[in-house]
């Protein structure tokens, strides 16, 4: 079973990863993201035949109306949407964070993403296509620092599957993937700074966005009338941790 995948966030990790995943298996992929050169980079890689790219910010609503316009019509009827667009942004608790990142991050990662499913749900519909968005185990495990990233994987959750409940008897499918650690450009993106990234994934043996992309094609390519709601995976070496206790006569 193939078709047309349409992939946001597509200029690295698990969005080129999968880009990557579905064309190796005969599908065609619509890839989306900010940096135009690495979209260009990507479909040349994959072949013009088999990709087509498209440059736009999730923010911008009137962008995202003239890319659908303007897709050629072998691209026109899409069967998988994936939602991987978004970002973390800072680690600061909440009364020290930038109200400007918490911002840019609930414009991408929720408003964006319902912008671009709600204009593309007559597509999926007619085709009875599959919608994947990709969430995070921030989604269910607070910590330290991820106050509204967290938030926002948590609607991305919801939102799966409330939108699941009213596609009932459409036969569009709908799945939240929530991920833990993955070694992708995340944490780079997240602090600015390589040495940070290096120190999180050195020698943790996290999962990779190869790893992700395997998911989301098996999830794609499960039978029609089989829906999975909610996958959650992590590396081996990755759990829970434990609750925070703040003692009395130590400094808040």
């Amino acid at each position: 079973m193939a078709g047309t995948a349409f992939i946001t966030g597509a200029t690295a990790g698990i969005g080129a990863a999968s880009a990557r995943r579905f064309v190796a298996a005969g599908w065609k992929v619509i890839v989306t993201g900010r940096r135009a050169d690495r979209l260009e980079a990507l479909v040349a890689e994959l072949g013009g035949d088999k990709a087509h790219a498209i440059g736009f910010d999730m923010r911008d609503e009137a962008a995202i109306d003239a890319a659908l316009a303007g897709l050629p019509t072998e691209f026109s009827s899409i069967d998988l949407l994936i939602n991987n667009a978004g970002l973390a942004l800072g680690t600061a608790p909440g009364q020290k964070a930038d109200l400007d990142q918490w911002r840019q991050m609930i414009d991408t990662n929720i408003t964006g993403l319902v912008t671009i499913t709600h204009k593309l749900l007559p597509r999926l519909i007619e085709r009875k296509g599959a919608i994947i968005n990709i969430s995070s185990v921030a989604a269910t495990y607070p910590y330290a620092g991820g106050n509204v990233y967290g938030g926002t994987k948590a609607f991305v959750t919801q939102f799966s599957l409330g939108l699941r409940s009213d596609l009932h008897g459409t036969g569009v499918r709908v799945t939240s993937i929530e991920p833990g650690m993955v070694e992708t450009e995340f944490t780079l993106v997240r602090t600015g700074s390589q040495s940070a990234s290096d120190a999180l994934y050195g020698d943790a043996n996290p999962m990779t966005a190869e790893d992700i992309a395997e998911t989301l094609f098996w999830v794609a390519s499960q039978p029609k009338h089989l829906n999975l709601n909610r996958i959650e995976l992590m590396p081996v070496t990755q759990s829970f941790a434990g609750f925070q206790v703040a003692r009395e006569g130590q400094s808040l």
